[in-house]
């Protein structure tokens, strides 16, 4: 299913094609300088600014953008907040959490 759905929207060639080019220390460097404001994105490469929006990413990699804007957004309460709780449980391991709240990535630990 979860394949099914990549490839209606476009982004099953992206994810499992294996010819692409990919920098694992330029990556990390974007990833810990990028910053989301309004929908666009920004980071530092190399010296070099790097800036996209959902159009710029859907022209550069070929894909659908529809629905980008949910990921990148700030405001989650289109969630609702049973779900954000859930999810905020989930990701922290905390089952006994009564109210949602940011979990980072260096919070959560391995489920191994």
């Amino acid at each position: 299913m979860f394949l099914k759905k990549l490839r209606k929207q476009g982004w099953l060639e992206v994810l499992t094609n294996t010819q692409l080019w990919c920098s694992v220390p330029e990556l990390t460097e974007f990833y810990a300088r990028y910053l989301v404001t309004e929908g666009t994105v920004t980071s530092d490469v190399n010296g070099l600014k790097v800036e996209f929006d959902a159009q710029k990413l859907r022209e550069i990699l070929g894909v659908p953008a529809i629905g980008f804007h949910i990921y990148v957004r700030d405001d989650k309460s289109l969630l609702g907040k049973a779900r954000l709780l859930e999810l905020a449980q989930k990701l922290s391991q905390q089952p006994g959490l009564k109210t949602p709240q940011t979990v980072k990535k260096k919070d959560m630990a391995p489920r191994h």
